[in-house]
């Protein structure tokens, strides 16, 4: 075991990886190059139809042992997983790698493909019940977490090798271009697959729409594609968009949003020709963007773009001509879907534009003021998005460590969470390091990074409630004591990469 900058014990090497211990949010300076995709002998590509989804599954070869990738646009609504790794089950295939860009309660039916051998690990994001397995030290290898562009960033240096990648597309043609944007599943954007379709030995696109040639946008390019196959379903439309774009009726955190509003504009950054956002779907962070919009109607200006993911009230917002652009990376519900498919400003991303480390550039570092939640954060500012105060794995990262490089990063916290400080003396994991955390903003006060002296300057002499972190921290503390800390097995379960492929923090499996 060697010790990283953060003071966290990270093995050497793990199921057979030699790994690399994260030393400093920008200590990685590149080098190396990026991964090739396969050369594809020249066969039949008039004809990628398949008859059935059996038949593209059995033109694939795939063998005990290989990695298969999927995307999450889906979200809670998709069937794709399931009924591919079943299907593969079927086969007696073991020993397979997952690699989804996230999973979510909808896939608990994994946890039994986990439990028979034929899911071995997953490389990607974990969420509810396959998060919980996980805890339980049910993978027999070591899961990796990785946000959305650490994702992109394995992909293209070779870090993950994807044998088969499945893609759901919500419309597609017979040569295989694709995008989200029609059709009775349709999720709006879709490329967090473009990487998976790009390098991947072999290309399954799945549709529930198959449409005339050319598709066009097309996201996904029809000659990454080996085999289509037409299935009944992608997923459940009132699931792909449901539950997550209601803004909070909560006093406390309708106080912390109005905070966090308040913050930017009192920094002065609302004023700036550049000015721009990023928030997420979560209760309190509609509610910061709702405030938001009306400063900047109050005011007459307007952002120069909104990052999405994108949702009814950031598309409210580009329709009114407070903001010029939505640069989109997923989309939250219908309205989101319409806006894309209609409105020329409204633009699809990937994260090798917006998030990708190993690029030459990516616009995390145009967006001015991030607004981000957090299980835990603690007195160095570290944040743990991945799992909760009684150890449990239940996250993961999206693309939470990728827009801590925003100029300012605001986390948005209750003090209290189910009677527990949400500010702890060390968090239980470290998914970014306090050094790319600027401000925490509770309902009882306002924190600052101490070493952004220049954001202190700016704040003095407003009418925010100013406090150190450590006095926000004994408030809580006060109110709900010292809370127990879980305890853990020695061993570890699951690595936490960093957006640079260094590992930033492990999780062990929880005693229970």
């Amino acid at each position: 075991m060697v010790r990283n900058a953060l003071g966290r014990m990270i093995p050497e090497e793990i199921d057979g990886r030699k790994l690399k211990p994260f030393n400093g949010a920008h200590a990685d300076h590149g080098g190396g190059r990026k991964a090739a995709p396969p050369i594809r002998a020249v066969v039949d590509y008039e004809n990628k139809l398949k008859a059935s989804l059996d038949e593209a599954i059995e033109a694939c070869e795939i063998k005990d042992g290989m990695t298969i990738s999927f995307h999450h646009h889906l979200r809670n609504g998709d069937h794709v997983i399931n009924m591919v790794m079943d299907k593969l089950a079927e086969r007696g295939l073991k020993g397979l790698t997952v690699a989804p860009s996230a999973l979510f309660p909808v896939h608990e039916p994994l946890v039994s493909h986990i439990e028979s051998g034929v899911i071995t690990h997953i490389e990607g994001s974990m969420n509810g019940p396959v998060g919980k397995a996980c805890s339980l030290g049910k993978m027999s290898k070591t899961c990796i977490l990785r946000s959305h562009g650490g994702r992109y960033r394995a992909i293209q240096d070779g870090d993950l090798h994807i044998d088969v990648a499945f893609i759901a597309a919500p419309a597609a043609d017979s040569f295989g271009n694709c995008n989200g944007m029609t059709g009775p599943s349709a999720c709006g954007v879709m490329s967090y697959a473009l990487a998976d379709s790009q390098y991947a030995d072999k290309v399954v696109v799945l549709t529930d729409n198959l449409v005339p040639f050319p598709n066009y946008p097309w996201v996904i390019r029809g000659g990454n594609v080996d085999h289509i196959a037409v299935v009944d379903k992608l997923g459940d439309p009132e699931q792909i968009v449901s539950g997550t774009t209601r803004i909070t009726k909560s006093p406390t955190r309708l106080l912390i949003a109005k905070y966090a509003a308040q913050l930017v504009s009192d920094m002065g950054l609302i004023e700036e020709p550049e000015f721009s956002f990023q928030a997420g779907a979560g209760g309190i962070s509609l509610a910061f963007t709702k405030y938001l919009g009306d400063m900047l109607r109050e005011r007459g200006v307007k952002a120069a773009f909104a990052r999405g993911g994108s949702n009814k009230f950031l598309v409210e917002m580009l329709e009114e001509g407070l903001t010029e652009y939505i640069l989109d990376g997923q989309c939250f519900d219908g309205v989101g879907i319409r806006s894309l498919r209609e409105n020329k400003n409204h633009i699809e991303t990937d994260p090798f534009t917006s998030y990708c480390y190993h690029e030459k550039g990516n616009f995390a570092t145009r967006v001015k003021a991030a607004v981000l939640g957090a299980t835990e954060i603690d007195l160095d500012f570290n944040v743990n998005v991945n799992t909760h105060s009684d150890g449990w794995l239940l996250h993961g990262i999206g693309g939470f460590t990728d827009v801590c490089d925003a100029y300012c990063t605001i986390i948005t916290a209750p003090l209290l969470r189910g009677r527990l400080s949400t500010i702890v003396e060390s968090v239980t994991t470290v998914t970014a390091p306090g050094e790319t955390v600027d401000i925490l903003v509770t309902e009882r006060g306002v924190a600052v990074n101490p070493a952004r002296t220049d954001l202190l300057e700016k704040l003095k002499g407003t009418g925010l409630p100013l406090k150190s972190i450590a006095e926000l921290r004994k408030m809580a503390v006060d109110i709900a004591g010292e809370p127990e800390k879980p305890e853990f097995e020695d061993r570890i379960v699951a690595l936490i990469e960093y957006r640079d492929g260094t590992v930033i923090d492990t999780v062990r499996q929880l005693k229970v």
